[in-house]
């Protein structure tokens, strides 16, 4: 499907999970891109699902990018450092970063640590991260 580049190309639209590609990163975070104005037709934010395996960090992925950003934590058990702060999540916690806040997510638990994320971005490519 090609990207949306007209309003009024721009619709209602439901995605599931299933029909999405499974992305990942050095086997220790996996996500599918559920919305994106250049998979789906939709635009104002990027939305998917991610999942960080048991005792894993994306530490090392300690990042920012201009866009803001929001995660809610399906399962699991885990921290997200925001700014030099970490902070405990678990299923029912929801994080608000900031655009240009040096974050990261860790599993501090014992099986895979999932959770929505939304980028106020139309698209996921429109994302630079930014590795400090």
């Amino acid at each position: 499907m090609g990207g949306v580049t007209q309003m009024d190309e721009i619709r209602a639209h439901v995605a599931h999970e299933r029909d999405s590609t499974l992305e990942g990163w050095d086997g220790i975070v996996s996500w599918r891109t559920l919305l994106s104005a250049d998979r789906t037709p939709t635009a104002g934010f990027t939305v998917g699902t991610a999942e960080i395996q048991a005792g894993a960090s994306v530490e090392g992925a300690l990042h920012h990018h201009e866009h803001h950003e929001f995660y809610y934590f399906t399962s699991g058990n885990g921290s997200v450092y925001l700014d030099g702060v970490e902070e405990a999540v678990e299923p029912g916690a929801i994080v608000f970063v900031p655009g240009t806040m040096p974050h990261f997510v860790r599993n501090t638990g014992t099986e895979p640590l999932c959770f929505l994320y939304a980028f106020a971005s139309d698209e996921f490519s429109h994302v630079e991260y930014v590795f400090p």
